[in-house]
């Protein structure tokens, strides 16, 4: 594709913002048009870019002058979006989750299969050096044997939050909660890094908020390489901590929010020998904000999913991969339902 890769936003709320910046700062697109059922909502972002706005997506999709669409709508609208998307001749960028059911996400694969273009799924984590650099180090046997996996998703959501819309907080319209909505981001880095799940056992419910949906949850995990591991979810605590941990044989790497807190190998006399130093220099760029790394982030990953247009290849993030994460919660979920650990495919 020699010219410009036009855009269409669906969706105008918060996260809109994070893509219609990457795709204005990208020699290689143009932004087109935004789409709200929210006129109010559509018309400001429009007239913020200079560009057409809609309040169907139906009629932003037989606009010729666009290329690919970004999904920026709430998770349960994002299967039926994509898929009239794909019938339009539209590639799909859409925001994680990429639905909120395994067949819904079949269908979106499908049916972009079927018209010969690309389906994208937003997972900003996997462009930051330091977690790049992590599954780089356990691939090429840094660590040794990978023994354990852990992955800790503390967040504090209040219940205004929750009450702010209806679709917040169900099985329906969210798909689920603390793990869902907040820790897709770190359980989809855990199972890139450490390889497939083999099996699930896990406890969820609602501790703290009147949800529908779990605000906290704990799982074992048991991966396809034979290492073990921990899920920790929720959005009822304060304050907020991530952290994610990968252990092997020879050496740990543990991660706190953004940055790498420790990259210990063994030594000689069994003593911890640090790398944690020469590996800032390759995983951390001093020219990003950490607390900015979500827009630097989408900003990366539309600039893969605009060349996978351009050069035919496969998006960074693709359906299949997509589809990953989603896989997992939902066992996770089946797990803590029926008291009995859930094996994956």
């Amino acid at each position: 594709m020699e010219k410009k890769v036009g855009f269409g936003i669906i969706g105008c709320g918060t996260i809109s913002r994070h893509h219609t910046n990457a795709v204005m700062e990208n020699a290689e697109a143009k932004l087109i048009a935004v789409c709200d059922q929210n006129e109010e909502a559509a018309k400001e972002l429009a007239v913020e870019y200079g560009v057409k706005y809609y309040t169907d997506y139906r009629k932003m999709l037989e606009d010729k002058e666009i290329d690919a669409v970004s999904i920026c709508t709430p998770s349960f609208l994002h299967p039926e979006q994509a898929i009239a998307a794909a019938q339009a001749g539209k590639h799909v960028l859409t925001e994680k989750p990429m639905a909120i059911n395994l067949e819904d996400a079949d269908k979106m694969i499908k049916a972009c299969k079927k018209a010969n273009v690309k389906l994208g799924v937003i997972f900003q984590r996997r462009t930051q050096s330091a977690f790049k650099r992590i599954k780089k180090a356990v691939e090429t046997n840094e660590l040794g044997k990978i023994v354990l996996g852990d992955a800790c998703m503390k967040y504090y959501r209040s219940q205004e939050y929750y009450n702010s819309a209806g679709w917040r907080g169900t099985w329906k319209f969210d798909g689920g909660g603390a793990l869902m909505n907040q820790g897709i981001h770190f359980i989809d880095l855990l199972q890139w890094i450490m390889g497939p799940v083999d099996t699930v056992f896990a406890q969820a419910g609602a501790l703290v908020r009147k949800i529908e949906v779990e605000d906290t949850s704990v799982t074992v995990v048991k991966f396809k390489n034979g290492a073990f591991g921990t899920i920790t979810g929720t959005t009822s605590v304060f304050p907020p901590i991530q952290r994610l941990e990968i252990h092997g044989e020879k050496g740990s790497i543990i991660v706190n929010d953004e940055d790498i807190t420790k990259w210990d190998m063994l030594g000689p006399d069994d003593k911890a020998v640090s790398q944690l130093e020469s590996m800032k220099s390759d995983t951390q760029n001093p020219g990003i904000d950490p607390k900015n790394v979500g827009k630097e982030g989408h900003s990366m990953q539309v600039a893969d999913f605009i060349d996978s247009i351009k050069t035919g290849r496969e998006p960074m993030t693709n359906g299949e991969e997509g589809r990953k994460s989603l896989e997992l919660i939902l066992a996770i979920y089946k797990s803590a339902k029926t008291g009995l650990p859930v094996k994956l495919s």
